[in-house]
């Protein structure tokens, strides 16, 4: 097992499967199949990680968020001066 520590704002590790370098060349086949099912693992040689397999994703299946609330949310035409008298207030405001 290789623990990946994942620097985020919740400080997360990640524990992942790791296989030596004989094993994955014996079990390759089995390998394939669990990436393909979407695991990810670590193949080390002499317990030093060496790569990451990950499943491979076609280009079409891999979903585009750009534009994905068009049409589901409108923007005020003056969304640019929302909370503008408060902010203003805010920063004029005597201490």
């Amino acid at each position: 097992m290789t623990k990946l520590s994942l620097w985020t704002k919740f400080n997360i590790e990640v524990v992942m499967q790791q296989y030596n370098i004989h094993a994955a060349k014996t079990q390759l086949s089995a390998l394939v199949e669990k990436a393909a099912g979407g695991d990810t693992f670590i193949i080390a040689k002499a317990g030093k990680p060496m790569v990451k397999v990950i499943p491979y994703l076609p280009e079409n299946t891999v979903k585009k968020r750009i534009g994905f609330l068009k049409g589901k949310i409108t923007i005020p035409k003056d969304f640019d001066k929302i909370g503008q008298h408060e902010i203003t207030e805010a920063f004029e405001a005597e201490t």
